[in-house]
């Protein structure tokens, strides 16, 4: 019964999202390359002294993207730290300063990484003003970048410009994220998400007590928090909460809003560079992981997977009753293959094994499909490395969509895909091997010692370094170091890509087209994606598997 509803759910989200492929899809590479400015558009431009028309180099592409993050980054640092003096604060403090540091890294770098509980400690002004703000914008951003890519390899006329990111940036915001939010959050509304400015309602309990109940403009939040692969839920349970993720079909509704625009990008993708069959590569790569992962997760779940004999069928631990293990783990692994980091159940409580999927699938670099933007450029990434790879084994130079493959690209792509496991590994050690550092971490910050301690903290350095946000709660991260090594590698984890990415964008960009022989190999067919898939999961396993060995294996396998 269990796996015939998991199958029902899989194929009805799937149904969903194939429908909406092609237009939403086509209407994102519509946006981003149209000559033609909206008025509100052109009044955005011309208030912030922009010239739409003119192309960037991906240096100044580059400057733009960290000028207005820096920005971002200042003020809402600064509305953190002056919460009180902010109308419609409901009373709550301001955050100390290394809390405001990582909260505002968190939020501008799109991870949305909580060290706090969102109802105590953020009032309308900062949950309206600033983290929603950041919620549109930092997606925008990771949108920017992806096209700026795509603009790389779409360039036939050794061009320099990748665009203009202040344009992208208005047009990503003003005609896909707010129209789509718009609608969003009515659904949203209409399944029983509250909206409103109520504050806390205190009540009488059946037993007798009394309760506050707090309100506010959820619905709104909710909306972008999923359809920007944000994830920083307004309540500290997230999508767990029925005032955020009321009933079963709206926990569908959430899942099918995680994925909708990361799984509809390669249809843009394949318009742009101007061959749709390249999209449906990308595309088939990112669904063959996102089915593996989902059933095998489910699959340990629901077989209780990694737990001793006298705890089988315990597997219900953490998990919402109005939604089930199925509806429990086809959310988990949508939030951890995006970069949402919204979360409908308690992952320290799944299955050691269950758990250790949710970490396979942010250390894969969140590509199936990945978060908004930040998906594609990385599958993208993964596709120069495994056409490298193949030109090795045929004796060719490497080509991709007509561009060659040669040192330079090779070792920004290489450097990617070093980036966030050097910053996950080394994080997680210090935490655990520096004098002081170690004592407060284990004494204080990890609930369960053992395999399960190294999980917690191994889990929580993944996340952050690869801008997804979700967390083992047994971690308590409220800590001088543990707030300051995480955002430290928010950071890097969000910008050093981005910086190699663009990089890789310009280097394509200035190349002529090189013309299709015999010999090019075809990368719009089954014979590539399968090398794709290969190489995201080699990948994967060669790097992480040590430290997996320490942690969820440890404990799931004893």
């Amino acid at each position: 019964m269990e796996w015939l509803l998991a199958a029902s759910a899989l194929l009805m989200v799937a149904v969903i999202l194939g429908l909406a492929y092609r237009p939403l899809g086509d209407y994102m590479a519509c946006v981003f390359t149209s000559r033609r400015h909206w008025r509100l558009e052109r009044l955005c431009y011309r208030v912030a002294g922009i010239a739409p028309e003119r192309q960037q180099s991906w240096r100044a592409y580059l400057t733009s993207v960290i000028v207005f993050s820096a920005v971002g980054f200042v003020l809402l640092y600064a509305m953190l730290r002056l919460q009180p003096l902010l109308p419609y604060s409901l009373g709550m403090p301001g955050m100390s300063p290394d809390l405001a540091f990582n909260t505002a890294v968190s939020f501008v770098g799109n991870t949305n990484w909580q060290s706090y509980s969102p109802e105590q400690s953020v009032g309308y002004a900062v949950q309206m003003g600033g983290l929603a703000v950041q919620n549109f914008v930092s997606a925008a951003v990771s949108m920017a970048v992806a096209v700026a890519l795509i603009r790389g390899f779409a360039s036939r006329r050794a061009r320099s410009g990748l665009g203009n990111f202040w344009v992208d940036l208005v047009r990503a915001n003003l005609r896909i994220l707010l129209p789509l939010c718009v609608v969003a959050a009515i659904v949203l509304l209409a399944g029983g998400v509250i909206q409103n400015f109520a504050g806390f309602t205190g009540i009488t309990t059946v037993a007798g007590g009394t309760q506050a109940l707090p309100g506010g403009p959820v619905a709104s939040e909710e909306a972008i928090k999923l359809l920007g692969t944000n994830g920083g839920g307004f309540f500290n349970a997230n999508s767990a909460h029925p005032f955020e993720n009321p009933t079963p079909w709206t926990n569908l509704f959430e899942v099918f809003l995680m994925l909708v625009i990361p799984f509809a990008l390669p249809r843009t993708f394949g318009t742009m560079v101007g061959d749709r069959r390249q999209g449906y590569a990308i595309l088939a790569a990112m669904g063959v992981l996102f089915v593996a992962s989902t059933v095998t997760f489910t699959a340990l779940e629901l077989g209780a997977g990694g737990t001793a004999p006298q705890l089988a069928g315990a597997a219900m631990e953490g998990k919402e009753q109005r939604f089930g293990i199925v509806g429990t783990t086809i959310f988990g692994s949508a939030t951890t293959l995006t970069s949402t980091g919204a979360v409908d159940g308690m992952h320290d409580s799944l299955t050691p094994l269950g758990g250790m999927m949710t970490m396979i699938n942010m250390m894969l670099g969140e590509i199936a499909p990945g978060g908004v933007g930040s998906g594609l450029y990385g599958m993208l990434v993964i596709a120069v490395i495994a056409v490298f790879l193949a030109g090795l084994l045929v004796g060719r130079t490497p080509e991709y969509l007509g561009k060659k493959i040669g040192p330079l690209q090779m070792k920004l792509a290489s450097l990617y895909i070093l980036v966030t496991p050097t910053l996950v590994l080394t994080g997680a050690a210090l935490s655990f091997a520096v004098p002081g550092v170690r004592d407060s971490v284990t004494k204080t910050s990890i609930l369960n010692p053992g395999p399960h301690g190294v999980s917690e903290v191994l889990y929580a350095f993944t996340s952050a370094a690869n801008n997804n946000g979700s967390a083992f709660a047994g971690l308590g991260a409220d800590t001088p170091w543990l707030n300051a090594a995480l955002g430290a590698v928010m950071l890097l984890g969000r910008f050093v890509p981005i910086v190699l990415v663009l990089a890789l964008a310009g280097s394509l960009a200035v190349q002529d087209a090189v013309p299709v022989t015999a010999g090019t190999l075809p990368t719009h067919r089954p014979l590539f994606v399968a090398p794709l898939v290969g190489t995201a999961v080699l990948v994967t396993a060669l790097i992480y598997f040590p430290f997996l060995a320490l942690g969820p294996l440890a404990e799931g396998l004893v």
